[in-house]
């Protein structure tokens, strides 16, 4: 079993910076992918970002240029940089991680329990 201790959401006005960590611990050499998904009021859950233990990166259109995603694979701990903020973004981020190299929905084995990020215009 993998547990995943997520931090960082909170409330930001338009244009800010919020940076969420995602600690990884149980089970860890199970995991071969790990990123975020999120999931606004009356939308579909989607994949934000996501990184494989061979550095391979992958952004959903909508955050591309603006969210970076990173890990420190000493401290099993993944880390999403949000910046330029906007009110669209506002919805609860879940860390996820998965056994392949794929973070796409059917794959993910592990879920946080979710952050809520607040973007007020």
């Amino acid at each position: 079993q993998v547990q995943l201790v997520e931090s960082g959401g909170g409330l930001v006005q338009a244009g800010g910076s919020l940076r969420l960590s995602c600690a990884a611990s149980g089970s860890i050499f199970s995991i071969n992918a790990m990123g975020w998904y999120r999931q606004a009021p009356g939308k579909l859950r989607e994949l934000v970002a996501a990184i494989t233990r061979g550095n391979s990166l992958n952004y959903a259109d909508s955050v591309k240029g603006r969210f970076t995603i990173s890990r420190d694979n000493a401290k099993n701990t993944v880390y999403l940089q949000m910046n330029s903020l906007k009110p669209e973004d506002t919805a609860v981020y879940y860390c996820a991680a998965s056994r392949g190299s794929s973070l796409l929905s059917p794959w993910v084995a592990y879920w946080g329990q979710g952050t809520q990020v607040t973007v007020s215009s």
